[in-house]
């Protein structure tokens, strides 16, 4: 084979030397800083207030786990020929994408027939030079651990809500299923990478099978433009949490820049698990969802597949289709028969036994339908196998021999069980005649056959004809479609069932058999509408159309990849973003002599999840030792109450406080408190603290903090969903009966907030630049240190002091904030550890240079700075 090393395999099969216009298309690009690309051309890029008008006409890699191919073993067994697969999405998604533009595809996968090892070399070149096909050969053993394993007995059967509670209801965990799956992935990046021109290639990962391939891809590339679709169901959190390596498939998708679901309530269960499994929240902006994952922004695609109506009208205009049609028509129409229509793969979840009980009991119930009526159920074979496959289709069989026993009679048989492999000619013949379509899955990702249906019987000149209908009749069809299948929500015009209810389902086919000739073509014509329009290369284009938007701005973020094995992940940041190094602020402090230190508290000095929340004797040890230094203003700035920093905080003699988000400030332990605005009329937490109350009666777990001037409800012991929502609804409730008073109401992590207005952070960093440059005493170092969104303010007020001039000429600024994230901060800490460390340097430095209060300078100054406040 073919070396990994080159960039681009395709051209190397060729037999051609790499074309330098084809490897890139976008040359001038220039590295500014170590691990920055800056793109020059921003012709492309420059405008980001608009979506771009056509998908990139870039190449895209499509994975899967089979190739869209047929392998046929010669006759002679000598050698092998292929042919592409008319029926594979992933075909269809390059033939009708063609229309749109001039997208190359490259796919990835492995094919449905094993190859001998002695024939793997030849097989692969011929396949990516004829076909741009990149197979992946997977061991038998491997490979069945890896499909039939954990694809078919553990996560298929969970996504489709059916737990293991016990070994006959699908299979328990097992560990070495789970590596299998995670090794058959490896090796998937590994083909990949064999192909892939990072820069500029789109990588589209499909379906379940391959759920933590984007960590692989991740890990090798940072900035690969890599996108996700999830063609089954995706669980509710209830049962999606029951998976024991539930986090690792999250964070593997995630990984991805855009992951694609079938329905809104697909991906409102994947945002519900980040939610509640990984703590993240998603916003919509501008009728895009995304979620914030270490500084990217990770989006979210709700969009159905479609059909590829050109592949559908050429095979209505078979003249076998024709001849299948008259036949069919000969079998039912001439004989008086309506014909109902299932077609469903022989598995558990396609419910055809309910669907079979729902035709008993319309025929128990409408004798007047008795020898009018058949279901023809076409049975295709399962793709899967064991034992509940077997029991299925003994079910299956048995049903169906008992209600022709009970209700046939002779040339009469109520239901026609097809258990065999029709040709798509064949199926769409039946489409055609049948007056009704019926699905009734229990569960399903998608489910194409009312699409086909729907374009089956809109037909063509030559099947009106068959049909004995004129050109200008109005069309009809009717749907009754299960609850619980992907398409359901498209198709509004369907008689919608549940499908357990089996007196439901028969009444929606007695419904559909007497429904009126013009609701009927009212239905069809709304379905038709929608099922022409949204096509298969309507989804592709519009999938990598957002693709493209999503990666817009890869080149202009820096990026760390951190954590090992599944927990890999990609942090990108703003370029001048970098990690505070001690060494560069050690050696500033030890080089300044006026120093301003404004800390937060929580989730800074103390972390978020800490049970006790009271400093420990080492927090208070570090802030004596940097309080003693005669060089150093020290400020504490929290949104806790002056009560209780006060009682926390009474060791520290030399501590200045701010309380409440700054509304109380205090210089040090014996100074009087005072107000950093006039104080407050607090009246209108008579207004606000019955409305709390209210959500606090309602939500399970929250809680209401009624400081002197300030009213919190906190959530963070609440339902995580349930608590987001009930804050949403109660920020705009506040907002509403407060409108008319003097505050400001914020929501923050897991809590609301009313505070008065004006009152902030920043008010506090701004107070104490003011007093010490009245006082003679602008710093020559600052540092800031905090973790939330309050925290912002004070990086902000500082940023701004750099270009005045309370700062000292040459000033060493240090905005710093608690971990990756974008941030108005310069600097950031990884953890509180990050933070006690570093403030725990600071005091050893100025331990380590004792000064008196007798030092003549700057030292002097601002010990007089502490007495006279």
């Amino acid at each position: 084979m073919v070396s990994r090393s080159y960039s681009n395999l395709l051209e190397l099969a060729s037999g051609e030397p790499p074309s330098i216009g084809r490897i890139r298309r976008r040359i001038p690009r220039v590295m500014t800083v170590a691990g920055i690309i800056s793109d020059l051309d921003e012709d492309s890029d420059s405008d980001n207030s608009a979506g771009p008008s056509s998908p990139p006409r870039d190449r895209t890699i499509v994975v899967s786990n089979h190739l869209p191919i047929r392998a046929h073993r010669r006759p002679d067994n000598r050698g092998w020929t292929f042919s592409w697969d008319e029926d594979s999405l992933l075909h269809q998604l390059k033939d009708a994408i063609g229309d749109h533009c001039d997208m190359e595809f490259v796919y990835v996968g492995c094919l449905r027939d094993e190859i001998p090892l002695a024939d793997q070399d030849e097989v692969g070149q011929i396949l990516l030079e004829t076909f741009k096909c990149v197979p992946a050969f997977l061991p038998p053993d491997l490979l069945a651990r890896f499909y039939h394993g954990f694809c078919k007995q553990q996560l298929w059967p969970l996504f489709h809500y059916m737990l293991p509670l016990s070994p006959e209801l699908g299979g328990r965990f097992d560990r070495s299923l789970w590596q299998a799956y995670v090794s058959v992935n490896k090796i998937f990046a590994d083909k990949i990478l064999e192909v892939i021109n990072p820069d500029d290639d789109f990588v589209w990962v499909h379906d379940y099978h391959l759920m933590v391939l984007p960590t692989f891809l991740r890990k090798r590339f940072n900035r690969v433009k890599l996108g996700f679709f999830l063609h089954s169901p995706f669980p509710s959190s209830e049962i999606y949490k029951t998976l024991p390596v539930r986090e690792e498939l999250l964070r593997a998708l995630l990984n991805s820049d855009l992951i694609g679901f079938h329905t809104f309530d697909y991906a409102r269960h994947f945002l519900s698990c980040c939610s509640r499994m990984l703590g993240l929240s998603y916003e919509s902006k501008r009728g895009y969802i995304g979620l914030e994952y270490y500084g990217r922004t990770v989006s979210i695609k709700i969009l159905p597949v479609g059909i590829h109506m050109g592949q559908l009208r050429s095979v209505l205009s078979l003249s076998e289709t024709e001849a299948k049609v008259a036949e069919l028509v000969e079998q039912f129409r001439d004989r008086g028969r309506v014909m109902l229509l299932g077609v469903d793969d022989m598995d558990i979840f396609k419910g055809i036994s309910l669907k079979l009980l729902a035709m008993e009991e319309l025929l128990k119930q409408h004798a007047e339908w008795r020898g009018k009526v058949v279901l023809v159920q076409i049975a295709n074979p399962a793709r899967g196998r064991g034992r509940d496959v077997r029991e299925v289709q003994e079910e299956t069989h048995a049903t169906a021999r008992r209600i022709n026993d009970a209700y046939g009679e002779n040339g009469y048989e109520p239901v026609i069980l097809i258990n065999e492999p029709l040709q798509f000619y064949e199926r769409m013949a039946y489409y055609a005649v049948a007056e009704c379509c019926l699905v009734t899955a229990v569960r399903d990702g998608m489910n194409l056959i009312p699409y086909e249906y729907i374009i089956a019987r809109q037909g063509n000149e030559n099947l009106d004809g068959v049909l004995g209908l004129n050109p200008s009749t109005v069309r009809k069809s009717v749907l009754v479609l299960s609850e619980f299948i992907g398409c359901s929500p498209s198709l509004s015009g369907a008689i919608r069932v549940n499908p357990w209810n089996i007196e439901a389902v028969a009444d929606a086919m007695v419904y559909a058999l007497e429904m009126p000739e013009a609701e009927k073509q009212l239905r069809h014509e709304k379905h038709y509408r929608y099922v022409s329009t949204h096509d298969v290369g309507y989804w592709a284009n519009s999938f990598l159309q957002d693709l493209a938007r999503t990666c817009r701005d890869h080149s202009k973020r820096r990026c760390w990849g951190i954590g090992f094995g599944l927990g890999f992940r990609v942090v990108a940041l703003d370029s001048n973003f970098r990690k505070l190094a001690m060494e560069h602020i050690v050696s500033a402090y030890k080089r300044t002599k006026t120093r301003a230190i404004l800390l937060d508290y929580d989730g800074t000095l103390m972390p978020q999840a800490s049970i006790n929340k009271s400093p420990s004797s080492k927090s208070i040890e570090i802030l004596n030792s940097l309080c003693s230094d005669t060089s150093n203003v020290v400020f504490l700035v929290s949104a806790r109450s002056r009560s209780t920093l006060g009682e926390w905080f009474s060791p520290c003699e030399n501590l200045g406080m701010a309380a409440e988000h700054g509304y109380f400030l205090r210089l040090k332990r014996d100074a009087e408190w005072e107000t950093c605005i006039p104080v407050a009329d607090c009246s209108w937490k008579q207004i606000a603290e019955p409305v709390m109350n209210l959500y606090t009666e309602t939500t399970d777990g929250s809680t209401i903090d009624d400081k002197e001037t300030a009213l919190v409800w906190s959530y963070e012991d609440a339902d995580p969903d349930f608590g987001s929502c009930q804050a949403k609804e109660l920020l705009d409730h506040l907002e509403s009966v407060l409108a008319n008073e003097p505050v400001s109401v914020k929501s923050g992590p897991h809590l609301v907030e009313v505070k008065p207005q004006g009152v902030s952070k920043g008010l506090v960093a701004q107070r104490l630049l003011s007093v010490m440059q009245e006082r003679g005493l602008s710093p020559d170092f600052i540092l800031c240190i905090g973790d939330d969104r309050s925290d912002e303010d004070m990086f902000e007020v500082i940023s701004n002091a750099m270009a005045g001039s309370s700062l000292a000429p040459a000033a060493e600024v240090f905005a710093c904030t608690v971990g990756r994230k974008p941030s108005k901060a310069k600097y950031y800490l990884d953890d509180t550890h990050d933070i006690v460390r570093l403030m725990q340097g600071l005091a050893a430095v100025s331990e380590q240079a004792p000064r008196n209060f007798n030092d003549v300078g700057g030292s002097n100054q601002m010990y007089q700075f502490l007495l006279q406040t």
